[in-house]
């Protein structure tokens, strides 16, 4: 199992403040949930997106309520983790306001595309994974060689591995398909959305140059080449 702890960040210019302030945000509505008792279930049936009720053009503003629920810890690190880790260079390459328009957008059409597969189901999607696998298709399409940081688990035993992107989040993508599909027809999927995180991905992909300065994107590829060819040089040296 890869877990992505970081990335090479080179050549990024501006302050993730929007990165910053969605993990703010979500981790604050995380504990108002706690405080509210919001784990229980009436609570994201209030605030979470039920397809039936989508479909029947009720409770739209939950599309965008959703997106700052979580069903659990384990559920917000996860998500928050890789919002951290990936975040931070796309909103470089696009800006703070657009960066945030994008973000919101690819979390509605990972909605849309959980409700295609299950349009009639009463079970609340929760979670910001259909928007934040909106950033992992952008980072695809932009820096496919970027190098992650990941944790590599085999069994019990853990190492710091340096992953390609496209290896990453390809292999990412692909597991969350295979098991979508194999979700179909299995009521609330096993409790996970996969086909947000299917959505919201191709949607990061496709609308990714409708927002992204194509100046700030070639910046930070040039200087991701230098650092990698300095890096080659010390260690040829060495």
């Amino acid at each position: 199992m890869l877990v992505p702890i970081g990335d090479e960040n080179a050549g990024r210019r501006l302050t993730p403040f929007v990165n910053y302030a969605l993990i703010a945000l979500n981790v604050a509505v995380f504990l108002l949930q706690l405080a509210a008792g919001g784990l229980a279930p009436a609570f994201f049936v209030a605030w979470g997106v039920q397809p039936v009720e989508v479909v029947a053009f009720r409770e739209w503003q939950t599309v965008f309520t959703s997106m700052f629920l979580h069903g659990g810890l384990w559920h917000l690190i996860g998500n928050m983790l890789f919002l951290h880790v990936f975040g931070d260079n796309i909103e470089d390459a696009m800006g703070h306001l657009r960066y945030l328009l994008f973000y919101l957008l690819c979390g509605a059409a990972a909605v849309a595309a959980q409700v295609a597969t299950d349009p009639f189901s009463p079970v609340p999607v929760v979670g910001a994974s259909g928007a934040v696998s909106g950033v992992l298709g952008a980072y695809i399409v932009l820096f496919p060689r970027g190098r992650i940081r990941s944790l590599l688990f085999l069994g019990v035993f853990g190492t710091v591995v340096m992953v390609p992107a496209w290896v990453q989040l390809g292999l990412w993508f692909a597991l969350q398909l295979v098991l979508g599909v194999l979700a179909l027809g299995a009521r609330g999927g096993g409790g996970v959305a996969f086909f947000a995180h299917v959505g919201g991905f191709v949607a990061g992909m496709l609308l990714v140059w409708l927002f992204a300065d194509r100046r700030e994107v070639a910046h930070q590829r040039d200087v991701r080449i230098e650092s990698r060819a300095a890096w080659a040089a010390r260690k040829g040296v060495s």
